[in-house]
């Protein structure tokens, strides 16, 4: 049986500074364990579903041995926002009341740089079948979403991978899709090991692991409008599509193979 898994839980103190690189306005933000994180906020564009997928995306990659910044769950007090001068941050505030999600904050980390900094072909590989996976579509040239922190790689930003939950219909269907935007993934050049990674990563990503994963999400975040599903019955959703997804692994890696030689 998969030992449970939790993350922490802080209460944010102060709002730094928006974000403002990031198109649903995150930010970093203080708590109350003297830490500073960048948080992600409920009440922005995709609501709750871009939440879940940073967490979901982010503990897959920690299961897998990837380095991912802690994840928290971020609790944001009703009196926030009713200081801040700008309308719009004061809006976000006020509609991310309650349970959010951020991220460890990596003091001190610059932007990766494929023209500066060359990936080994055993970590691309391993990012490229993890970004197949989970369907993140960002992770590209134009956006990287990782970090050099001390000399190491750090994977940042899940919100816009499981895209199939937008319309949240057919997920079997979308489990077996090939990811064809795998091709603008940044380190798809490197990804020479792909075979190798899928055999290792089949191992780790138990069903146990899978539920221990997907049984962190809570329950507020997944009560969307016109939702008539249970909390459990959605999460059971997201665990048949990551079980589904692997079971037919083949399938997005060879998207992720072919695209390679076509760049080649």
């Amino acid at each position: 049986m998969e030992k449970s898994i939790a993350l922490r839980s802080v209460n944010v103190t102060r709002y730094i500074t928006p974000l403002r690189e990031g198109g649903s306005l995150p930010a970093l933000a203080e708590a109350d364990d003297d830490f500073n994180y960048v948080l992600k906020f409920k009440g922005a564009g995709h609501g709750t579903k871009a939440l879940i997928a940073e967490l979901l995306g982010g503990e897959i990659a920690r299961a897998l041995g990837l380095p991912v910044p802690e994840l928290v769950f971020a609790n944001l007090d009703e009196a926030f926002g009713r200081t801040e001068a700008d309308e719009e941050i004061q809006d976000l505030l006020q509609n991310s009341q309650g349970l959010n999600l951020a991220l460890h904050y990596l003091s001190g980390a610059i932007n990766f740089d494929p023209v500066v900094t060359t990936v080994e072909a055993k970590l691309a590989s391993q990012i490229v079948w993890l970004d197949a996976y989970i369907t993140n579509v960002d992770r590209t040239f134009r956006n990287t979403n990782m970090l050099i922190w001390h000399k190491d790689l750090w994977l940042i930003d899940h919100g816009a991978s499981f895209y199939f939950h937008h319309a949240f219909t057919e997920p079997e269907k979308h489990a077996l899709v090939p990811f064809t935007l795998i091709k603008d993934h940044v380190l798809l050049p490197q990804a020479t090991l792909l075979n190798e990674v899928d055999a290792e990563y089949k191992a780790l990503l138990t069903e146990d692991k899978i539920r221990a994963i997907v049984g962190l999400l809570p329950d507020e975040w997944l009560q969307w409008e016109g939702m008539e599903q249970s909390p459990d019955a959605v999460r059971e959703v997201y665990v048949q599509f990551l079980l589904l997804r692997l079971q037919n692994a083949d399938i997005f890696i060879k998207q992720a193979q072919d695209a390679r030689q076509a760049l080649i």
